[in-house]
């Protein structure tokens, strides 16, 4: 990086996203760094989409407790569910060995504000999620030339991505869109009305 880069604009991005059990809309995602500044602009506009008391899971992401904090309060039923994983050869996986598939190990739930269900916390549903954003924004798939090189490219395909995701395709357990069964929207949206709206 040269002392002339924006370090917004250069770097890894990370995609937040959150996504109700139920219904499965996508009500926030955000791209950002992994920092505080970018969780707690991603709690605050969760939060600020949410009528009710919720039920919250996340994964141990230290930065998630004072975000979520900020945005509720003690308003929340808020849990933290953290995984263990390790390689083949025994150590802790780490970030840096990424592309070596680890092996699951345990995981460990903690309650961290309000009454949260723990027989109900869980992080598949955002990580089923994490798998389909995946497959569907090939910029987010290793080792390929499909990256974004602007961060703008970058955030206009994450952002059609879950406008399609939540208005245009219908979810395969629901035999409907996610807008739809959160009682959004009542019709089916084509990619061309998606283009209008955009608009």
């Amino acid at each position: 990086m040269k002392e002339s880069d924006n370090p917004y604009e250069v770097g890894s991005v990370w995609t937040y996203c959150a996504i109700d059990s139920d219904s499965k809309i996508v009500p926030s995602y955000l791209d950002g760094k992994r920092d505080s500044a970018s969780t707690d602009a991603f709690i605050a506009d969760l939060a600020s989409r949410l009528k009710n008391r919720i039920q919250l899971a996340s994964d141990g992401f230290p930065a998630y407790l004072d975000a979520v904090e900020q945005a509720w309060g003690a308003d929340v039923d808020y849990s933290q569910i953290v995984k263990s994983y390790q390689t083949e050869d025994g150590s802790k996986y780490t970030p840096e060995r990424r592309y070596s598939p680890p092996k699951f190990v345990s995981v460990s739930k903690f309650a961290i504000a309000g009454n949260p269900d723990l027989l109900r916390a869980h992080t598949s549903h955002v990580e089923r999620l994490n798998a389909s954003t995946r497959l569907h924004v090939k910029r987010l798939n290793r080792l390929t030339l499909a990256f974004s090189k602007k961060r703008e490219n970058f955030e206009a395909a994450v952002a059609l991505h879950f406008a399609a995701y939540n208005f245009v395709r219908p979810h395969n357990t629901l035999k409907m869109t996610p807008c739809m069964a959160a009682g959004i929207e009542r019709k089916f949206w084509s990619w061309e009305d998606l283009v209008e709206a955009a608009l």
